[in-house]
């Protein structure tokens, strides 16, 4: 017999956490690891363009892995019992760091605000880089409320710069401009 996709439980507004807390689908934690759920599903379709390369779209599945743990972490008031949930540690980080400093080795010096744009491929990740914004304003929001690792916040929050110099990089593989913002 297969699980069913359906459970009529959440029909009324209401949703459990993993552990069993019932609340409301509007909760800030709700949102916070659907903010996740949501910037995870955006970079599986960033993996999935042409021009993306095997590399970037290696980092970028371990990424989506990370944002899967991150996901949990955050929907977890009280673990069950005997599970143990993944730390985000300072490792995680530096690794996200390492591949900012790797990608800015060879691009050129920024000298204006960029604007989303130039090719399908750079849109996305400046779509990747506000969604994950956005799940950084809601992990915060949550934390104001609850204990929260900071290094998931730093994770989140170097995550964003990664899709910016991201967007930069395949600028620059794929032979487009970048588009410049000019007052």
């Amino acid at each position: 017999m297969s699980l069913k996709v359906y459970t009529r439980t959440g029909d009324k507004g209401g949703t459990s956490l993993f552990g069993g807390t019932k609340v409301e689908k509007d909760h800030v934690r709700i949102d916070a690891y659907g903010n996740v759920d949501e910037l995870n599903s955006f970079i599986g379709l960033l993996r999935d363009q042409d021009g993306v390369g095997k590399e970037i779209s290696d980092q970028l599945f371990e990424i989506q892995k990370m944002l899967f743990s991150i996901g949990t972490i955050l929907a977890t008031e009280k673990p069950p019992k005997g599970f143990v949930l993944r730390s985000i540690d300072t490792n995680d980080i530096l690794w996200l760091e390492n591949s900012i400093d790797k990608f800015s080795e060879k691009l050129p010096e920024l000298k204006n605000f960029i604007l989303p744009g130039g090719h399908q491929v750079v849109s996305l990740c400046h779509v990747c880089r506000t969604v994950c914004r956005r799940t950084e304003r809601g992990i915060v929001k949550l934390a104001q409320e609850n204990e929260i690792n900071e290094n998931l916040l730093a994770y989140i929050n170097r995550l964003s710069d990664y899709f910016f110099v991201l967007a930069r990089k395949l600028s620059q593989q794929l032979d487009v401009a970048e588009v410049t913002w000019q007052q």
